[in-house]
């Protein structure tokens, strides 16, 4: 059964407890899933500053990010950047086969990860992440599979949430606040 923050059983704060990878897609995650084209080959993405402070917040807490993601973006390369983020693969059609050989690499099971994403690309890595997240404004077939679905909207602190989800649960969330309360 999937769960919200405001019905989080022990056994979801167990499985974010023990997340030491989060990987999240980007469009309709980190960005609200509208896509703004100019007439240039570029296009435009917005994403969400407390997101961003979210996921400093977890790799200072020594937890591994990546994005993986199906569209290629120059946005998202320069997001990664900004944020750190050195686990980045784009163009993905598969991406529970992606998040594998990632977790191959970094040497990590199944149930060590969290992954957040929000359409049928997504589903096969959030029914075998050790956590599989999506977002409110998922389809519902999507919402049926995740273990948690965040009461926010993709790419509107949607990520934010699930950082501070894990964050609790490793006991770390109190002392962030009172470090940045005392600043």
């Amino acid at each position: 059964m999937s769960r919200t923050e405001r019905d989080l059983s022990p056994g979801l704060l167990e499985r974010a407890a023990r997340v030491r990878l989060l990987a999240l897609d980007v469009d309709g995650v980190m960005t609200d899933g509208g896509l703004d084209y100019t007439g240039d080959p570029h296009e435009n993405k917005r994403f969400h500053v407390r997101d961003g402070l979210g996921l400093k917040l977890l790799q200072r807490s020594g937890i591994e990010l990546a994005i993986i993601t199906g569209r290629q973006s120059s946005a998202v390369s320069r997001r990664a950047e900004e944020l750190g983020i050195a686990h980045l693969y784009q163009g993905c059609e598969d991406k529970w086969q992606t998040l594998s050989e990632l977790l191959g690499r970094l040497q990590l099971e199944a149930d060590e990860i969290a992954y957040c994403g929000d359409d049928l690309v997504d589903l096969a890595a959030i029914r075998h992440a050790g956590l599989g997240v999506t977002v409110s404004d998922a389809p519902r077939e999507i919402r049926e599979h995740a273990d948690y679905i965040t009461t926010t909207p993709g790419g509107l602190g949607a990520v934010r949430e699930l950082c501070e989800l894990i964050l609790k649960a490793r006991g770390e969330w109190e002392a962030i606040v009172e470090e940045f309360a005392s600043s």
